[in-house]
């Protein structure tokens, strides 16, 4: 079943090979190679899983969580969006910091690449083999470890589900400072190591500013505590950055220690229909000097979007009649008075033309009802085909601009279903979509250029909140400049100087070929 065939020569890395294969200019894919949004990976000359090797685990972790066999390796060699599927051939699920510890050691010995993996829900193909890596899935490692009602102190294992924890810290009067749609399957884990934002950054900010300290394991097996939970601590170099938004390329994070913000008393929801997205940065600009600092959420959705939500999933628009934009407004305070405001604010734009239909409501039920048409539309998208995703940040001034370009320039495509864009107007982060009945590289090697080419001409990043996984490594040029790529390869050299840990991933270790 496996390979005894052992690395050698470890650190004459995947670039070296890839170039060598590019030398030879054959059309045809080695075995041990294969083709990613126009980049050509040769597998790295990493260790092969054998028998000894299965067994060796199966003593460390027990035998239901040493997986083995297609049957039960499957479900973890594909991602959300299912563009890439690994080879791996085995899975393990530790249930313990030290077992993680003891896995890297043994895997960095035998120069054995590992595939980190947590809910699986990010759109870069980040979290799934790209070959034969063993997948490390952290999964069982979800024990909530203490949470401090008085400072409001949240300390958890990497494998616990967003939305248990929410549900934790609300029965304490305390909310998680992250919300994503993706909340019932994604892991905390997961959501640090690609730096997630979510729905109310504008408020609370990205996991950067929330996450006051963790534990990680690196790849020789080293167990780093820097699970701090002061929120002042300028004793040397901050070394959770290190971990957070390294997407498990510098090593994997086990436990987090994360500062919760108060639950708000009164919440206010409103839904608006306007008329052009001038007028949506319009009433941005109204909603920060009148809101203040109860603005918690601001999101752009298209009509597009709306339609496909009400016709896929058969969920109701929350107001009647059809725009070409509507945007979701949530208020949140201590106060009673926001929903009055709300009203007051939303009156005055519609009077003044900035808005021309809205409805708003303080009640959870209904609350629930408008936030579930935001955070399903890529549930709605994938059914009715594939989808070409794309997480960007823009200016404001050209944020929508990109999804009206993308549409004139595949209008006489005729698989293309549909391009819609929807995102949070807050933080400058857009959601760009193209849907397909199926997968087509040819296509990909129109939209992928021009999208991240024009977001890089315009200032903006390739990548904003789902990081840049396996589908970006070529593009990361487009927003990072060649002296920080190679920081960041310097580091990753350092940490890790194997590279066995998710390998193929995040730095551009192979140049563009065969386009």
């Amino acid at each position: 079943m496996y390979s005894s065939k052992s690395a050698t020569n470890v650190g004459r890395m995947l670039l070296h090979r890839a170039l060598q294969c590019r030398r030879k200019r054959s059309s045809a894919v080695p075995s041990d190679a294969k083709v990613v949004n126009d980049v050509r990976y040769v597998r790295g000359e990493y260790g092969r899983v054998t028998d000894a090797d299965v067994r060796h685990f199966r003593s460390l972790l027990g035998e239901t969580n040493v997986l083995t066999g297609a049957q039960n390796v499957g479900p973890y060699n594909v991602d959300y969006l299912k563009h890439v599927s690994g080879e791996s051939g085995l899975v393990l699920r530790p249930k313990t910091a030290k077992d993680v510890s003891d896995i890297l050691k043994y895997c960095n010995d035998r120069s054995i690449a590992v595939c980190p993996q947590a809910g699986k829900t990010g759109i870069s193909s980040g979290s799934v083999a790209l070959f034969d890596e063993v997948v490390l899935s952290v999964e069982r490692m979800n024990k909530i470890i203490n949470f401090d009602p008085v400072s409001g102190v949240l300390v958890c294992e990497a494998g616990c589900v967003l939305e248990s924890l929410m549900k934790h810290v609300d029965g304490h009067g305390y909310m998680m400072p992250l919300d994503l749609g993706s909340k019932g399957s994604c892991q905390i884990g997961g959501n640090v190591s690609t730096n997630a934002g979510g729905i109310r950054v504008i408020r609370y900010g990205t996991l950067q500013g929330c996450v006051l300290g963790l534990e990680a394991v690196t790849a020789d097996g080293t167990i780093l505590d820097c699970l701090n939970t002061m929120r002042k601590d300028n004793t040397g170099y901050h070394l959770k950055h290190l971990f957070i938004g390294s997407e498990g390329t510098l090593g994997i994070v086990t436990k987090v220690a994360i500062l919760c913000p108060t639950l708000p008393k009164h919440v206010n929801v409103a839904f608006i229909g306007l008329d052009s997205y001038d007028k949506v940065l319009k009433l941005f600009s109204i909603a920060r000097a009148e809101f203040g600092e109860t603005l918690s959420s601001f999101e752009l959705l298209d009509n597009t979007a709306v339609t496909f939500v009400e016709s896929k999933l058969h969920l109701s628009c929350p107001i009647a009649n059809v725009h070409p934009f509507y945007v979701l407004i949530e208020l949140a305070s201590s106060q009673p008075t926001i929903g009055q405001n709300m009203e007051n604010v939303l009156e005055k734009a519609l009077g003044d033309s900035v808005i021309s239909d809205a409805t708003t409501t303080d009640q959870m039920s209904s609350i629930q009802k408008i936030w579930k048409v935001r955070e399903t539309i890529i549930e709605a998208l994938l059914k009715l085909g594939y989808v070409y995703s794309f997480d960007i940040s823009l200016p404001l001034s050209r944020f929508y601009e990109i999804v009206e370009l993308t549409r004139e320039k595949l209008k006489d495509i005729e698989d293309v279903k549909a391009v819609c864009g929807f995102g949070h107007i807050g933080d400058g982060n857009l959601h760009l979509n193209v849907v397909t009945s199926k997968y087509d590289e040819e296509l990909a090697r129109i939209i992928d250029p021009f999208v991240y080419g024009w977001t890089s001409k315009h200032r903006g990043s390739v990548s904003a909140e789902h990081g840049i996984g396996l589908s970006k490594t070529k593009y990361l040029k487009y927003t990072k400049s060649g002296s920080a790529v190679d920081l960041m390869r310097s580091l990753k050299n350092t940490m890790d100087p194997k590279h066995i840990l998710n390998p193929y991933k995040v730095i551009p270790t192979v140049a563009a070929g065969d386009q």
